[in-house]
């Protein structure tokens, strides 16, 4: 993948796309992990959009972000910030470091614009992301409206499904000095029984300690940050109204809609197109979509709805916020279409708001 600016992209595309789908990814976030806050930067650097958006009592300055997944270990969030974001999510993080699953593990699917992962939340665990994330200094430095950070975490895939709750509690501990947001995923189906927990009791249980938890982190430091729960587009309409009724009564700041999808029908055929793991690009785009609407249906009209999954274009983008999403969030499009997707996403939001 690549974050060059679209001139230098279109040169270093053919490259990268030369490469195996996760050595051109580490070889862009190393690069990107080095280069911020240096000279070097002005290569991706670009002016941010100015469209201030308040949601769950944050001010975004604009209402486009990157999504979870692409910097999971929180090693370039300022180099992130510098292209033009409103908010920047990082993770998923688990307590302890994990390698993920084996490799060959992500996949392109270039006609269709999209991505096979089963990378299966590969990180360097709590520790390292959270000294990551007090490396950064874009908050900081900004003035006006800094950069909303989001804290994505998970749990390990040793974790039994039964103590799961455990492994959210420990990140949540550890996170949330540090986070604007903190998004809880239970929607990655690259963890065994993970999605389990969208079911009605587990969901129910693991939402509860969380909410009990978060009170509890609340008093302690004197202040409420925000909880969202990412979900699946692998869901009909009665598993979103139980989704949306169990956000509500625990109190949850929001959702973000959605994960990776395991449907295959609008890639069958293709080259790759069978790999286990989750789905990402132009091709989730509707489902994510139907999930929104049926979120916004669910939720009333000021339940906080983060939307991504399929944006390729600001046309895209605006479809989300159409659907019902309040701000939206990219990443497999910065893959395809390069870093000017920022830009053209966030002025086409300002436009159709």
């Amino acid at each position: 993948m690549s974050l060059l600016p679209s001139s230098v992209y279109a040169l270093a595309r053919p490259f990268l796309f030369g490469l195996d789908a996760e050595t051109a990814h580490e070889l862009t976030m190393t690069s990107l992990a080095r280069t911020q806050g240096t000279p070097l930067a002005l290569a991706y650097c670009a002016n941010r959009v100015d469209d201030p958006v308040e949601l769950a009592g944050l001010r975004f300055p604009n209402r486009l972000g990157l999504a979870a997944g692409l910097d999971k270990n929180a090693r370039c969030i300022d180099g992130l910030a510098a292209m033009g974001f409103g908010f920047v999510e990082v993770g998923t993080v688990t307590p302890l470091a994990q390698p993920g699953n084996p490799k060959p593990r992500m996949f392109r699917l270039p006609e269709a614009n999209a991505l096979i992962n089963r990378l299966g939340f590969n990180n360097e665990g709590l520790a390292a992301f959270l000294t990551n994330v007090a490396q950064s200094r874009v908050r900081e430095q900004a003035s006006g409206s800094p950069l909303i950070l989001g804290l994505n975490i998970g749990k390990n895939a040793a974790t039994p499904i039964e103590n799961s709750v455990d492994d959210y509690l420990i990140c949540l501990d550890g996170v949330y000095t540090h986070a604007d947001y903190v998004t809880v995923n239970i929607s990655s189906p690259n963890t065994k029984n993970l999605r389990a927990l969208q079911s009605d009791d587990a969901l129910d249980a693991l939402l509860a300690s969380i909410a009990e938890r978060r009170e509890l982190l609340a008093r302690q430091y004197g202040k409420r940050v925000p909880i969202f729960v990412k979900i699946a587009p692998d869901l009909d309409a009665s598993q979103v109204g139980v989704i949306a009724a169990t956000l509500k009564r625990h109190a949850m700041d929001g959702v973000v809609a959605t994960n990776t999808t395991l449907g295959r029908e609008a890639v069958k055929g293709m080259r790759h197109a069978e790999e286990a793991g989750g789905l990402s690009g132009a091709p989730v785009l509707q489902a994510s979509n139907r999930v929104i609407s049926q979120l916004r249906a669910a939720l009333g009209k000021s339940f906080p709805i983060i939307g991504v999954g399929g944006v390729m274009s600001g046309t895209d983008a605006v479809s989300k916020i159409r659907a019902g999403a309040d701000v939206v969030q990219i990443y497999t499009g910065l893959i395809y279409k390069g870093p000017a997707l920022v830009n053209e996403a966030a002025i086409a939001l300002k436009k159709n708001p």
